[in-house]
C-alpha cells in the first residue's frame, strides 16, 4: 500500500463510521448501490423489536413503543439528507407502490394534459408502473412517452402532465442536473417526479429549494436500511391538499380507529399510507438512519468522488484492464456513487470478483458496475480491489465454467 492511500485513510474524517457496520471479515464491499451493508445498531435494534416489544409488551407496543409513528418519524429523518422541510416526507410501501400514486396524483393536478415523460433507459419499474396506469386509464388519459436524455427538454411539450426521471442512472451512474430540468418542466407546466434511489444519502440534495414537486427513493441502498426496507415518498407542501391518492388504504384515513365505512383521507403526507406498516423493516431502517446525524451530505459526497476517482486512476496503471470500458461519466459534477464498465464477460467477471471477496455487481447487458458507499469504504480497500480485479483479468480465470452460469439475482 502506497504511503499516498495510508494518508487518505488516516485523514478521512469519516473513517470512524466504518465500525458502526458489520462487515465480513477480508471482504471489500462494493455494491451498497444495490444493498448497503448492515449497521450494528440497526441489528441490535431488530432484536429489541422481535424479542422485547413484539415477544414480551405485544399489541400494546403499537402505542407504547411508537411503532404507529414510525413511517413519520423514519421520514423526518430521511428529509434533511434529501433537503426537504419537515413535514412533507414519510416512509411506506416500496418505490413502485409510490410511484403509481404520484403518477395518478400528478395526472389529477394537470387536468387536460395526459402525457408521462420520461427517458428511454429510466429504471424499468417506473416505465412499468406508467405502463400499467395507461392500461388501466387508457391513452387517451394517460400515455408514457419516452425518450432519449438529449430529447428531453424539447418533448417537454403542453401535452405533458408530469415529468418521471431517475437523478442517477442505474446502470451508467450518470446524473442529471435536478434543478435546472425542474425550472424548465415547470417553465412549460408540467409537474415533475424524481426518483432518488441511487442518490439519496450520497449526493447533496435540495429539493425544497429546488421546487421539485414530487420524490421518492428507497430505504435499503445508501441508506441501509436492510433488504426489501420501505421506500420513502416526499410531496411540496405546496400540493398539500389539492389531491387524493388512489390507494386509499385505511391508515391513510384521517380517523384509521374509528373505522369509518366512508373514505376521508388523512391530511399532509399520512394521505400517502396505505396498509398497516411493516414494523420490523421500519424499525431496522429507522435506526439505520441515524448514522447520517451530524454529518453533511457535502463530506460524504467528496468521499464517494475521491473513491470512484482513485479507482479510475489505479485501473489506468494495469494493462490488464485496458480491456474493461468506462461508461461512467468522468466529469464529477456528472457522477453519481458509482462506476460501470462494459465488458463482453462482464457477469463472469463480477461472479470472479465475488469469489475473490471482492462484491461488486453486473447489470445487463454487458455492465460491472461498482458503488461507493463513503461510510463503509476506505481508500486501501479501493487499492486492493484494482488488484484483485487485475488478477482475475490478466489470469482470464473469469472463462472458468463456475463463472459462466447466471443466477436468479445478477
Amino acid at each position: 500500500m502506497s504511503r499516498d492511500i495510508e494518508a487518505l485513510d488516516s485523514n478521512d474524517p469519516l473513517a470512524a463510521l466504518r465500525t458502526e457496520f458489520l462487515l465480513p471479515a477480508n471482504t471489500i464491499y462494493l455494491d451498497g448501490n444495490s444493498l448497503g451493508p448492515m449497521p450494528r445498531a440497526a441489528a441490535e435494534r431488530a432484536r429489541t423489536t422481535v424479542e422485547q416489544q413484539w415477544a414480551m409488551d405485544l399489541i400494546a407496543s403499537w402505542n407504547s413503543h411508537g411503532w404507529i409513528d414510525l413511517p413519520v418519524t423514519a421520514g423526518e429523518k430521511i428529509a434533511p439528507l434529501i433537503g426537504a422541510g419537515p413535514g412533507q416526507l414519510i416512509c411506506c410501501d416500496s418505490i413502485s407502490v409510490n410511484l403509481f400514486k404520484l403518477l395518478a396524483v400528478a395526472l389529477q393536478l394537470r387536468p387536460g394534459r395526459h402525457v408521462i415523460l420520461s427517458q428511454q433507459d429510466n429504471f424499468p419499474t417506473d416505465l412499468y408502473m406508467g405502463q400499467g396506469l395507461s392500461r388501466l386509464l387508457g391513452q387517451a388519459r394517460c400515455e408514457l412517452r419516452v425518450v432519449e436524455e438529449s430529447a428531453l427538454q424539447s418533448a417537454l411539450t403542453d401535452e405533458v402532465a408530469v415529468l418521471l426521471l431517475s437523478q442517477v442512472n442505474f446502470r451508467d451512474g450518470s446524473v442529471h442536473d435536478m434543478a435546472s430540468l425542474t425550472a424548465h418542466a415547470h417553465e412549460q407546466g408540467a409537474l415533475v417526479i424524481w426518483d432518488l434511489a441511487h442518490s439519496a444519502g450520497v449526493l447533496p440534495l435540495a429539493v425544497d429549494d429546488w421546487q421539485v414537486d414530487f420524490a421518492l427513493g428507497c430505504g435499503y441502498k445508501f441508506l441501509n436500511g436492510g433488504p426489501g426496507a420501505p421506500a420513502f415518498v416526499y410531496a411540496n407542501k405546496r400540493h398539500h391538499g389539492q389531491f387524493q391518492q388512489p390507494l386509499q388504504g385505511w391508515m391513510g384515513h384521517q380517523a384509521p380507529f374509528d373505522f369509518s365505512p366512508e373514505y376521508h383521507a388523512a391530511s399532509g403526507m399520512a394521505s400517502f399510507l396505505t396498509g398497516t406498516p411493516p414494523i420490523l423493516s421500519l424499525a431496522v431502517l429507522d435506526e439505520a438512519l441515524n448514522l447520517f446525524a451530524g454529518i453533511s451530505m457535502q463530506q460524504i459526497r467528496e468521499k464517494s468522488l475521491a473513491l470512484s476517482d482513485l479507482f479510475i486512476e489505479l485501473l489506468q496503471e494495469y494493462p490488464a484492464l485496458e480491456s474493461l470500458q468506462l461508461r461512467s461519466p468522468r466529469q464529477e459534477s456528472r457522477r453519481g456513487s458509482q462506476l460501470a464498465f462494459a465488458h463482453p464477460e462482464a457477469y463472469a467477471i463480477c461472479q470472479a470478483l465475488i469469489a475473490e471477496a471482492v462484491i461488486a455487481d453486473f447489470r445487463s447487458p454487458d455492465l460491472l458496475r461498482f458503488g461507493f458507499s463513503p461510510l463503509v469504504l476506505r481508500y486501501r480497500d479501493i487499492e486492493e480491489s484494482v488488484k484483485v480485479l487485475d488478477r482475475i483479468m490478466a489470469s482470464e480465470m473469469f472463462l472458468a465454467a463456475q463463472f459462466q452460469k447466471r443466477q436468479k439475482v445478477t
